[in-house]
């Protein structure tokens, strides 16, 4: 495994701009997640530290090395794409066994069957072994692609949306896995998505990129927590975070615009300001309030136990409140 230091890095597709002066560190490691909406630069900062994409300018440094003049085998690199990418006329064990036997690696058969026969246990697909990628579901082609990436041992892993072509249930259990997976190797990995609930449950470190640009990079909590704009706010947290004119509930700082509010922030009390619930969501674990306020709309999560219903008025207060800019920069 390698620490990853992008410096610097800008890439164009003529007046598209693809990534613009990103640094970063990528520590050894650690499971770092790319976070962004499609056209942000996620999947081009992806493709120049693996060697598939030259930058304009700016450096990728592995181990304190530029391997901007090594081609992608070289670096050492292995790549779990969002469409499988399998061989279709190969059997599992052929499809997880091909990089291994690249001349590069020159990996005596043995150290093949053992890698496969492991990382096929870990993913659940070790009775598929035999069977064409043809024969396979589409949750199974994608363990498969994710292992043939997992029996190698790279610098990094990189991984762009691997998930994101699952139904539910099966993204939420390779999130697990890739978690887990991660935590037994201690393997360095950068994951590209625009699911938060990945980057909240997997990342050790989040990347917010918007409009080819980083604006934000820390653990998720500090980045939940701490966001430094309105966007960076919007891109972590389900619900989403309430937006409303800073105002509303008083106390507002210079210069603030909007506020921003968790909808775990929203607290029921006497001295707040009435609020009329619109709709009401029991979840189990917590009850979502749709409520209607001042003419603005907002969502908060309050105790499944909560005895409220449609149509009921409200006095709710805020607690640990946000302010934005004109320009959606945090103030406080």
């Amino acid at each position: 495994m390698a620490e990853i230091v992008l410096e610097n890095l800008s890439k164009s597709f003529g007046n598209t701009v693809g990534v613009e002066n990103i640094s970063m560190t990528i520590p050894d490691g650690a499971f770092v997640v790319l976070l962004g909406p499609t056209g942000a630069g996620k999947t081009t900062a992806l493709r120049l530290v693996a060697g598939l994409e030259m930058p304009d300018q700016g450096d990728v440094q592995m181990n304190g090395q530029s391997v901007l003049a090594l081609n992608p085998a070289q670096r050492d690199v292995t790549m779990v794409f969002q469409q499988y990418s399998l061989y279709p006329h190969l059997t599992v064990r052929e499809n997880m066994a091909f990089p291994l036997r690249s001349p590069l690696l020159k990996t005596p058969q043995e150290e093949i069957d053992r890698r496969i026969k492991e990382v096929a246990e870990v993913l659940h697909i070790e009775h598929k072994l035999e069977n064409k990628a043809t024969e396979l579901s589409g949750g199974e082609m994608q363990r498969v692609a994710i292992g043939r990436a997992l029996v190698r041992d790279p610098n990094i892993y990189l991984m762009d949306e691997p998930l994101s072509s699952l139904d539910a249930k099966l993204r939420a259990e390779l999130r697990v896995e890739l978690k887990r997976i991660h935590q037994n190797l201690g393997a360095t990995l950068l994951y590209v998505t625009h699911d938060q609930v990945e980057a909240m449950s997997m990342a050790t470190h989040v990347g917010v990129l918007q409009d080819g640009k980083l604006v934000q990079f820390g653990s998720p909590r500090e980045i939940y927590e701490n966001p430094v704009s309105q966007y960076v706010a919007e891109r972590l947290g389900s619900p989403r975070i309430n937006v409303m004119p800073a105002d509303l509930f008083g106390g507002a700082p210079k210069g603030a615009i909007t506020i921003g509010l968790r909808p775990e922030h929203i607290v029921q009390g006497s001295g707040g300001i009435k609020g009329r619930i619109n709709r009401v969501e029991h979840l189990g674990d917590h009850t979502r309030i749709h409520l209607s306020l001042s003419g603005n709309d907002l969502i908060a999560v309050m105790d499944p136990h909560n005895p409220v219903s449609h149509g009921d008025i409200l006095a709710i207060s805020p607690q640990n409140p946000i302010f934005f800019d004109a320009n959606g920069i945090r103030i406080q």
